[in-house]
């Protein structure tokens, strides 16, 4: 599936074919690329995209393989360029793997309690202050590949070690630069996979320990449906955001098909193109239900007490859930009835981002990593064991709307992330 090709460059460049590398190869230029990165590993297939914006040839650093491979390409899709384990990020090396006393773990206290290592999860470095000269201040991740009672085996390398992956690229527009002067140098590897990608696959294929340290307990013990009683007639991401969300369900769901829209709002976020046959919303206000003009029928319904969904056997042909995964207390009890409810090769297509309701939010979504949710997510289709074709998605790097309300705190746009599967 090719999202590259089309994901950012209606909204920011013109494709004008026949602007070539003349400006590039003068290092006195500038580009807005979207980098789209694919890897597999032993559960699902993965792609990450980040919009690397203001890119310029004389300062900046990439391999050179990719230099040769992309600095003489016009504005539009470049084909893609398989990388060798190493290429991208450094090659695995067997040393950064070794085993500590897990007294060497220094259980920091954050949130006013105590971080228990887990086997599979990331932590920041400085945990292990001492160990191969690591530092205290060191806040780059490393993985507790196995946790035992008195011993850790650790991963200080590269999450993305040793696999292979391939990058496409989608030059959305070049312009001439000026002096060649000054400027923050960029590391387009730093870029591209410096920021999570493979954090979100297990360890060797060894589940992650999501599900300790009362993961699922909440800020807030009032119940869901007083919670939810007053409607929010709100978007919960900026218009950038939810303009991807629509494209990439757009992409994954079927023409004409019939959809649940789980722990539905206002929005089911489903483009016209799709002409649904039917979309039925089940939520937790009946008022924001009915705001919702794509529905074809509403019901409220808790999933945190009944998570057997009220529908029949084989019913869907798709299934979505938008930014409200991370509220599920009974997740894999959720997944399975999603699968009963889904027709053969049914898909669910879980996505969310890195805003939500503090005091509804499981304890562990806010301890992750952004990209470890996405893990987690996988965990839940994983565990259940009725998905097949499994991916997860990441979309990041986008300027935020001009006419945002944040527009003048936040510079991004809200990150998208998404997992899905089909039904086995």
């Amino acid at each position: 599936m090719d999202f590259a090709s089309s994901f950012l460059q209606p909204d920011h460049a013109e494709n004008d074919g026949g602007k070539s590398r003349q400006e590039w190869a003068s290092r006195q230029s500038f580009a807005n690329v979207e980098f789209m990165l694919s890897w597999q590993s032993a559960e699902a297939g993965h792609t990450d995209i980040y919009l690397a914006q203001n890119l310029n040839l004389w300062r900046d650093w990439m391999p050179p393989e990719i230099e040769s491979w992309l600095v003489d390409k016009p504005v539009g899709v470049v084909d893609a360029l398989k990388l060798l384990p190493g290429s991208l990020v450094p090659e695995a090396d067997a040393r950064e793997v070794f085993d500590v006393p897990s007294m060497r773990f220094n259980q920091h206290y954050l949130k006013h309690k105590k971080v228990v290592p887990r086997t599979g999860r990331f932590y920041p470095k400085g945990f292990i202050a001492g160990v191969r000269d690591i530092y205290s201040e060191d806040f780059t991740p490393f993985r507790v590949a196995q946790s035992e009672e008195d011993r850790l085996t650790v991963d200080i390398g590269h999450p993305l070690a040793g696999c292979e992956a391939t990058l496409a690229a989608n030059i959305l527009d070049i312009w001439a630069g000026g002096s060649e002067r000054g400027g923050r140098a960029q590391d387009i590897p730093q870029l591209v996979a410096g920021h999570g990608p493979g954090m979100q696959a297990r360890w060797r294929g060894l589940a992650t320990d999501f599900f300790s340290d009362d993961a699922f307990l909440r800020a807030s013990n009032e119940e869901d449906i007083r919670f939810y009683a007053r409607p929010r007639f709100v978007d919960h991401l900026d218009a950038t955001a939810l303009r991807q969300v629509r494209q990439l369900y757009a992409r994954l769901l079927p023409r004409g098909a019939s959809i649940l829209d789980l722990m539905s709002s206002v929005n089911s976020h489903l483009d016209e193109s799709l002409e649904t046959a039917k979309v039925c919303g089940l939520g937790m206000n009946e008022d924001e239900l009915a705001a919702n003009p794509v529905l074809s029928s509403r019901i409220v319904h808790d999933l945190n007490t009944r998570p057997e969904l009220p529908y029949d056997d084989e019913a869907f042909d798709a299934v979505i859930c938008t930014v409200s995964v991370e509220y599920l207390i009974r997740p894999l009890e959720v997944f399975d009835s999603v699968a009963r409810v889904l027709k053969p090769c049914g898909k669910f297509v879980v996505s969310f981002s890195n805003r939500w309701f503090p005091p509804k939010a499981i304890q562990v979504w806010g301890d992750l990593h952004p990209f470890e949710r996405m893990g987690l997510v996988l965990e839940y289709f994983l565990r259940t064991d009725k998905y097949r074709g499994l991916q997860t998605f990441s979309l990041t790097g986008l300027p935020r709307p001009a006419d945002d309300k944040y527009a003048d705190r936040m510079q991004w746009s809200d990150p998208v992330y998404a997992v899905w599967g089909e039904k086995a």
